[in-house]
């Protein structure tokens, strides 16, 4: 691997998330503050990810449960700090543990048992992430309470005028 090949796209990121996210001066104890996640947790779920797929057996499906786990973590925390958004993307904590079954489930025995805790926390997720980021756009940037109001007396209108199919 030459140095072109990570080099380049590093600074390249590096040039545009000064551009439009900082503010304030670069130092290292910034960069590393904002971008521990990339430096450590995203290559570490990576390894695991290449450590199974790398092996010619395929016989280590166990891999990718900290591999999934691990990714997906350090997505949550990298998004999070690069847009101050912890209060809407925690829910992607719930999630982790979720895709990492789900990755083993998918390439491993397909276990049909592992479908009931990947369905249960995907679910929960999913939930969490619906009631804290819609509800926020809802309250923050969406019109308001007369719109929900409006909205709701016209869709309860239509629906008491539709015929029913018998």
């Amino acid at each position: 691997m030459s140095k072109k090949s990570w080099i380049g796209p590093a600074l390249v990121l590096l040039g545009v998330y000064l551009l439009f996210f900082r503010k304030e001066a670069l130092t290292a104890g910034t960069l590393f503050g904002h971008f521990w996640p990339t430096l450590f947790i995203i290559p570490l779920g990576l390894f695991f990810h290449w450590l199974y797929f790398s092996m010619t057996n395929q016989k280590a499906t166990g891999l990718l449960i900290p591999g999934g786990i691990l990714f997906t973590v350090g997505l949550v925390c990298q998004l999070s700090i690069l847009f101050n958004s912890w209060q809407y993307l925690w829910p992607g904590f719930i999630a982790a543990p979720a895709i990492g079954l789900l990755e083993l489930y998918w390439f491993g025995g397909r276990n049909r048992w592992l479908l009931i805790p990947i369905n249960i926390l995907g679910g929960i997720s999913i939930l969490f992430f619906a009631v804290f980021s819609l509800g926020s756009l809802y309250n923050r940037f969406i019109f308001g309470q007369p719109v929900l109001a409006i909205a709701l007396i016209i869709f309860g209108a239509a629906f008491m005028m539709s015929k029913r199919k018998n």
